[in-house]
């Protein structure tokens, strides 16, 4: 599922599975590969058991194998389970950082 070179700073998608709802506003769900309890605000009272939803974080850390993800709490997934939704550019500089003529 990993398109593309993934690095440290991109944005990157999971795609989970709900598991069960724990009250109104909170939906438990499983992430492939991440064998903790995680839990996502639910906006929508749309959500039913086994429906997938896709989570987005930024990757903190690449290890041979495997992804660390931001989503919150850092989750720890298979290079393979996620996909690339968008790269990371660094900032660029507008002002010099001296100037151009020296008195």
């Amino acid at each position: 599922m990993a398109t593309g070179k993934i690095g440290v700073g991109d944005r990157v998608a999971v795609t989970v599975t709900v598991r069960w709802r724990i009250n109104q506003s909170h939906v438990s769900v499983a992430i492939p590969g991440y064998n903790f309890p995680y839990s996502i605000r639910d906006s929508s009272k749309m959500r039913m058991r086994g429906q997938q939803v896709e989570l987005t974080g930024e990757v903190t850390r690449i290890d041979n194998e495997t992804v660390t993800i931001a989503l919150g709490p850092l989750v720890t997934v298979a290079l393979d389970k996620v996909r690339l939704v968008e790269t990371y550019r660094s900032p660029k500089r507008r002002t010099r950082l001296r100037p151009t003529s020296c008195p």
